[in-house]
Order: structure tokens, then C-alpha cells, then sequence
């Protein structure tokens, strides 16, 4: 009985890993794994239906890191296996491990963050997502505009270009 549950187990895991590797090289995927340039980013995307994503962005830099989740809606674009449009809404939040957004006026100076400040807003997203048919290779550009909340308000526009490896 035991070799019987053991071979089953196996027979499972090899077809659970074929079907992984099978779509990974089809025009679509589920999950991937890369880097964001500019500002620079670990991003981790996961689709949670056909035409809903989860992603999550976590940017490391000099002042500190930042957390950004996105919920993001994509589409087909007719004539171009692989390519989809997406937009969404999200969140981020951060902290910063000393000052920065230095301001001079006068004689004054000021941050716009000081060392331990919290940073969180409201983000939105608008991009380009291709799948690379035959390879386990995603790339994707976008805008990210976004709107601080905490601390010193403002509006600013992120965005730029990933590359991941998809499973």
C-alpha cells in the first residue's frame, strides 16, 4: 500500500512540474519572479485568474525600502500572441533609514524625509506585458504613478521595465 501511495505521489509531482514547465514556455504564465529597473525593484507577479495578476514590488535603495502591491487587470491584445495590455490600482508603504528629498530656500534647508520616517500612498498602474513563446522569459514596461500620503504629500510618476523568469 505504501509503494502504491508513494508512486501516486510521484506520478502527481512529475505532472504538476511537466504542466509548470509547459506553460512557462506557452505564450502565458502564472507566476514570475525578476527585477524592475528604474528606480530598481525585486518584482514577484502571480496570476490569480486568467485576467487578474497580483504584484508585489519591493525596492531597496540608499535612504531606505518601499513595498508597493498592485492588483493589476489585463487584456489580450488582438494579433499579438502574448502581448497584453494591464492596469490597476495598489498601495505601498516604506521606511527611511536617513534623510533625503533635500530642499534649499534662502538660507533654509530642509527633508522631505527624516531618518525612521514612514512612507505610504496610493499607487496606480498602466503597462505592457509580453510573453516570450518557446522560453520561460517575461519582460513588461509601465508608468507608476503614484500619490504619498504620509508625512510630506505629493504626486510623482515611477515606472520602467521588467524582466523575469516565469514558472
Amino acid at each position: 500500500m505504501k509503494k502504491w501511495i508513494t508512486g501516486a505521489m510521484l506520478v502527481a509531482a512529475v505532472a504538476i512540474v511537466q504542466d509548470s514547465k509547459a506553460q512557462s514556455l506557452g505564450s502565458s504564465y502564472k507566476t514570475a519572479l525578476g527585477v524592475k529597473f528604474w528606480p530598481g525593484a525585486v518584482t514577484i507577479k502571480h496570476f490569480v485568474a486568467k485576467n487578474r495578476a497580483l504584484e508585489g514590488l519591493g525596492y531597496f535603495w540608499d535612504h531606505g525600502f518601499r513595498f508597493t502591491g498592485l492588483y493589476e487587470f489585463h487584456g489580450d491584445i488582438n494579433g499579438a500572441p502574448g502581448l497584453k495590455w494591464y492596469a490597476g490600482p495598489g498601495f505601498h508603504a516604506g521606511v527611511y533609514n536617513h534623510r533625503w528629498g533635500y530642499k534649499r530656500r534662502g538660507d533654509d534647508e530642509y527633508y522631505y524625509y527624516e531618518e525612521g520616517d514612514f512612507s505610504a500612498g496610493v499607487d496606480g498602474v498602466l503597462g505592457l506585458d509580453y510573453k516570450f513563446k518557446g522560453a520561460p522569459i517575461n519582460i513588461s514596461v509601465d508608468i507608476q504613478p503614484f500619490i504619498e500620503l504620509a508625512d510630506y504629500p505629493y504626486m510623482n510618476i515611477w515606472g520602467g521595465a521588467a524582466v523575469r523568469y516565469t514558472f
